[in-house]
């Protein structure tokens, strides 16, 4: 699990990242005006026309084709277009495989599209946010990630929430990223992403039993663990001056990624 990449939205279908209570709700991220519209996502709106039903069929088969044949869901996601050109998840999708193509004008062109006809839509909101962080454009990316985050139509606001805290992380703003994970981490319990990065921050500010809070629920969680998490909970205890534990995690490393650039750091008694 690369806990540093997105959780990300497709235009039809989610693709694929118990301490709710320990933080009230944060208030809004400085410079967010509140004022967007608060539309349900596209998708979930019913087919009004043989035509958008027939985009929509196409759109979900081009979210399935994703996985591994871009080709085949730009094709997907044309036909779509070509069904409906007022179908805003189709050029969501386009969007989206241009920007995996590096296609990056024809994937904002396609992008604006999409925002043009359905500008209150979070599932756009979402992706176009964090199109925007990757171009450089973090403030508009996360005023975007943070408009969808708070729709109260959208079925799944953890997965912006992360996406901004991403966001904030590029900005180097730690304060503005553990809200957004904060929240996460409240709207969607198991998100374990979020959960790292709590953590991850909580270390950087020398709150280390709090990181060894959040760290332990997720490598309890079966098959979650990683080099990233082995090593961030190393450290944690290393800082605690529990050398038990830090001989047992150095173990695991060892032992289960043992070409990780983690494991070498820690051979070398580099834990910084």
């Amino acid at each position: 699990m690369n806990f540093m990449q997105p959780l990300c939205v497709h235009a039809a279908i989610v693709v694929t990242c118990l301490l709710a209570g320990c933080a009230s709700l944060p208030s809004p991220t400085p410079g967010y005006s509140g004022s967007g519209a608060t539309d349900r996502s596209s998708s979930d709106m019913p087919a009004t026309t043989e035509a958008r039903n027939k985009a929509r069929v196409h759109i979900e088969l081009g979210a399935a084709y994703m996985e591994g044949n871009l080709g085949a869901a730009l094709d997907e996601a044309r036909v779509a277009v070509a069904y409906d050109k007022t179908y805003a998840p189709g050029y969501l999708l386009m969007g989206q495989v241009y920007a995996l193509l590096e296609q990056y004008a024809q994937a904002q062109d396609a992008f604006e599209e999409s925002l043009r006809l359905a500008p209150g839509d979070p599932e756009v909101n979402t992706a176009y946010g964090w199109f925007l962080c990757n171009r450089g454009r973090q403030k508009e990316g996360a005023a975007r990630l943070e408009q969808a985050a708070r729709n109260p139509y959208y079925r799944t606001p953890g997965r912006a929430w992360t996406n901004l805290g991403l966001c904030n992380l590029q900005l180097r703003d730690d304060v503005a990223a553990e809200v957004a994970f904060l929240r996460a981490d409240q709207a969607d319990p198991d998100n374990l992403q979020a959960k790292y990065h709590i953590a991850a921050i909580s270390y950087r500010n020398g709150n280390f039993y709090r990181a060894r809070e959040y760290i332990n629920v997720l490598n309890r969680q079966p098959g979650t663990q990683t080099a990233e998490t082995i090593w961030l909970a190393l450290r944690i205890e290393n800082k605690l001056g529990n050398r038990d534990a830090v001989q047992r995690y150095g173990n695991q490393l060892a032992r289960n990624y043992p070409a990780s650039n983690e494991n070498q750091a820690y051979q070398q008694g580099k834990f910084e």
